[in-house]
C-alpha cells in the first residue's frame, strides 16, 4: 500500500494481496481520519459482501472468490468511541458481466486498487442502535 495526501484528500493505491478493509482502517488511525467520504474502484479474488437483515438484526454474508472487477466502492469515515470507524459498500463484476453487491466486510487485491479519501474537519460518532442493531451516526444538536 501506498498514499499521498493533497490538501483534504488522501489518495490510496493497495496492492496485490493487501486487504482493502485493512488497508484503509490503517491509515485512518495512522493519519487521524475521523470525518470523510470514500470512493474506489479496482480487482480483487476474494470479498465477503453482506446485507443487513433487520429482523435478525445481523449481517447475511456472501463470499466470493474469482476475478472480479470492483465496479464501486463507497463509503464513509465516523467515529466510534473515538477510533476511525467505516461504513464501505462495494459492488463487483465477473467475466460475464453478472453484478452483485452489499456491505463490505472485507476484500482481498489482485491487481490494484485506488481509493480516494475525502476528508471533512471535525467528527460524527457513532452509537449502538438497540431498536435496529446497528451503530449509527449521532449528530451534535443544532438550533437549526
Amino acid at each position: 500500500m501506498n498514499y499521498m495526501k493533497t490538501g483534504n484528500v488522501y489518495i490510496i493505491r493497495i496492492d496485490c494481496g493487501e486487504e482493502i478493509v485493512k488497508a484503509v482502517n490503517d491509515i485512518c488511525q495512522k493519519e487521524n481520519i475521523t470525518l470523510g467520504s470514500l470512493s474506489g474502484l479496482g480487482a480483487i479474488d476474494r470479498a465477503k459482501l453482506g446485507l443487513y437483515s433487520i429482523e435478525k438484526q445481523e449481517y447475511i454474508v456472501n463470499e466470493f472468490e474469482g476475478e472480479y472487477e470492483i465496479t464501486s466502492l463507497i463509503g464513509n469515515v465516523t467515529t466510534k468511541d473515538g477510533v476511525p470507524y467505516l461504513h464501505m459498500h462495494m459492488t463487483i463484476g465477473d467475466i460475464t458481466g453478472a453484478v452483485v453487491g452489499g456491505h463490505l466486510s472485507e476484500a482481498r487485491v489482485s491487481a490494484t486498487c485506488e481509493i480516494v479519501i475525502r476528508t471533512a474537519e471535525g467528527t460524527i460518532e457513532r452509537e449502538f442502535n438497540s431498536a435496529i442493531g446497528l451503530n449509527t451516526m449521532v449528530f451534535p444538536d443544532s438550533s437549526s
